[in-house]
């Protein structure tokens, strides 16, 4: 009986907690408040490079002079730490177990972008409770001053990339050409295409690993075809990354490529990348607003 009393008292405490946080997001922002861009980079299959382009996109963004923090939600298989050599103290987890606030995980790096660590090995934060999700909602708030969130989910479907990706300005999806890549790609797709309001979703494309532009291309076009005829989906190509020996080096060494090799084939054709996506503006009703909304709207059931 005392359980079940403790329970009621806490289910009441997060639906006035989710009243409260959706009044609040609901509410015009401040005149000083800053535009946050939030990009998802997903993908349907591991071992594509998902990781290694979130982390240098966010490097990239940087070196802009952006403000960027970049959050890794691979919540069961974290690396993205490891690609910057980095030892967090504290992580995601400690945030979901309430022993840390949000800002009190965040990294500073070396290369000019905030990181806030993933939980490797912890199969529980991959599999969050509702009361755990909305306390790390409310957490992200804590994040709202920068100028590009960039999210590495982990890659294949679960709630948590869902939700990701439902909230999310952009959607980046990154593959190869490899025909296995490929399948799962249009398999994350197609998820993405029956459970997700696909009327708002900005859905982009990356081909890493091409041996050439003809070859990325060639992959994009055939995806986007058949998005379109089956799915009735708009997905824009934003482009090929060549595959570069100098990005497996640079991951042996623990420091990303476009600062190892910032003339090399790989950065040159991240930075265009960036560059596309900086082109298309967002609209004044998304931000971080918008990616608070579509996450506590969110079924999660």
């Amino acid at each position: 009986m005392e359980d079940q009393a403790e329970t009621l008292r806490l289910l009441m405490k997060d639906k006035n907690r989710f009243e409260e946080t959706q009044e609040a997001v609901s509410d015009p922002a401040p005149r000083n408040a800053r535009k946050t861009r939030i990009i998802t980079v997903t993908s349907g299959k591991g071992g594509v490079g998902k990781t290694n382009v979130a982390t240098n996109m966010a490097i990239t963004y940087g070196q802009m002079g952006k403000k960027v923090i970049l959050i890794d939600a691979d919540l069961g298989m974290a690396n993205v730490n490891v690609m910057m050599n980095l030892i967090p103290q504290y992580n995601l987890y400690h945030v979901m177990r309430k022993q840390k606030k949000m800002s009190e995980i965040i990294l500073d790096t070396e290369y000019g972008i905030k990181l806030v660590a993933g939980a490797s090995g912890f199969s529980k934060i991959a599999n969050m409770t509702e009361e755990e999700r909305n306390s790390f909602i409310e957490e992200l708030y804590s994040l709202s001053d920068a100028d590009i969130i960039i999210i590495d989910t982990s890659a294949g479907i679960s709630k948590n990339v869902l939700g990701f990706v439902a909230a999310a300005d952009e959607v980046v999806v990154v593959t190869t050409p490899e025909p296995t890549a490929i399948t799962d790609a249009y398999g994350m797709i197609k998820i993405i295409a029956t459970e997700v309001d696909n009327l708002n979703i900005n859905l982009k494309m990356i081909v890493n690993r091409v041996q050439t532009a003809s070859e990325g291309k060639r992959v994009a076009d055939r995806m986007i075809q058949i998005a379109a005829q089956f799915l009735n989906l708009k997905i824009e190509y934003l482009g090929f990354i060549y595959d570069d020996l100098l990005v497996s080096q640079s991951v042996l060494r623990q420091k990303p490529f476009i600062i190892n090799d910032p003339k090399g084939k790989a950065s040159v054709c991240l930075r265009h990348i960036v560059s596309r996506i900086e082109k298309t503006d967002f609209q004044e009703t998304e931000g971080f607003g918008r990616f608070m909304r579509k996450l506590l709207g969110r079924d999660w059931s």
